[in-house]
């Protein structure tokens, strides 16, 4: 969806949300974004209803001249996501026992161990690290919205995502 069709253009000096669009254009990629950061589904519904409820009451304090809806909303469910680490006061676990692989039937079972092999490569990486693959690939920002969120130039966002995939791929030795 086109940021014009996001941001209300009746507003005066602050375009205010148009809400309604910004929620249904950006809720399954803030629920993944969530979901990647936290690695529990319960948590990251909660973190995106927060955040959701959050950028709902703060509506009116959006600026487009200050970048896009999208990464606005971003850094809103970035800062619930941080909000829930910390009040957990530990890193992010799993939301599910591991599953016993010979369990699973046997078209899955590849399937399901290359998902095994990218999660323990995921939880190698530092936490900056997972946040930008969380961001650029379960929430589907441009580099743009992603150092817009996080604070950091777009050829930062590149270079480091460079780096980033290139310790997945060594952490995965070739099995992709």
């Amino acid at each position: 969806m086109s940021e014009a069709a996001v941001a209300n253009p009746g507003a005066q000096s602050k375009s205010e949300v148009n809400f309604e669009r910004l929620y249904r254009s950006s809720r399954d990629d803030v629920y993944a974004y969530a979901a990647g950061l936290l690695r529990d589904r319960a948590a990251a519904e909660d973190v995106t209803a927060a955040a959701f409820e959050r950028a709902y009451r703060k509506r009116s304090r959006f600026d487009a001249k200050r970048g896009s809806a999208r990464a606005w909303l971003f850094g809103i469910v970035r800062n619930a996501a941080l909000d829930e680490l910390r009040r957990r006061g530990r890193q992010a676990e799993l939301s599910t026992d591991p599953v016993d692989a010979a369990s699973v039937a046997a078209p899955d079972r590849d399937r399901h161990e290359l998902r095994l092999l990218l999660d323990a490569a995921l939880a190698k990486l530092e936490a900056g690290e997972r946040e930008l693959v969380a961001l650029k690939f379960f929430a589907g920002l441009s580099n743009g919205e992603i150092a817009d969120v996080v604070g950091i130039s777009p050829s930062n966002v590149g270079t480091r995502l460079n780096r980033t995939m290139d310790k997945l791929r060594e952490a995965c030795d070739g099995s992709f």
